[in-house]
């Protein structure tokens, strides 16, 4: 069988280790550790990967990252990161048409978890 048609975003971290247990709240696991570069899913469709950079961003208010990771129980991964969510109250429903939460990586990432309003 061919495989999907996907797309992967590749992370730049200044510390490996905190991104990795970051993600690993998030429902990620580490399937691969190429040292500097580390690949990380949760089994179910999410990829992500993680690489070193020393020194990026400068600081960490000032990353321009982000990612949106799809997912049907919004509520549950919520839950792994309650202490973390940005926004009050989330999540919830958006004016864009998703139910979703924001937290960000210790990068600065703005990661958003949600899912399609139906």
């Amino acid at each position: 069988m061919p495989p999907a048609h996907t797309a992967v975003a590749i992370v730049p971290s200044r510390d490996l280790k905190a991104s990795a247990a970051f993600y690993a709240r998030l429902g990620f696991q580490v399937d691969s550790d190429h040292g500097e570069y580390l690949i990380l899913s949760d089994g179910r469709g999410w990829e992500l990967h993680l690489r070193a950079v020393t020194g990026w961003p400068a600081k960490v208010g000032d990353n321009p990252l982000g990612l949106y990771l799809y997912v049907d129980d919004v509520d549950a991964v919520a839950d792994r990161v309650r202490d973390l969510i940005i926004e009050p109250g989330a999540p919830h429903e958006k004016p864009w048409g998703c139910y979703e939460f924001a937290v960000s990586d210790p990068d600065g990432v703005l990661v958003r978890i949600g899912r399609a309003l139906d």
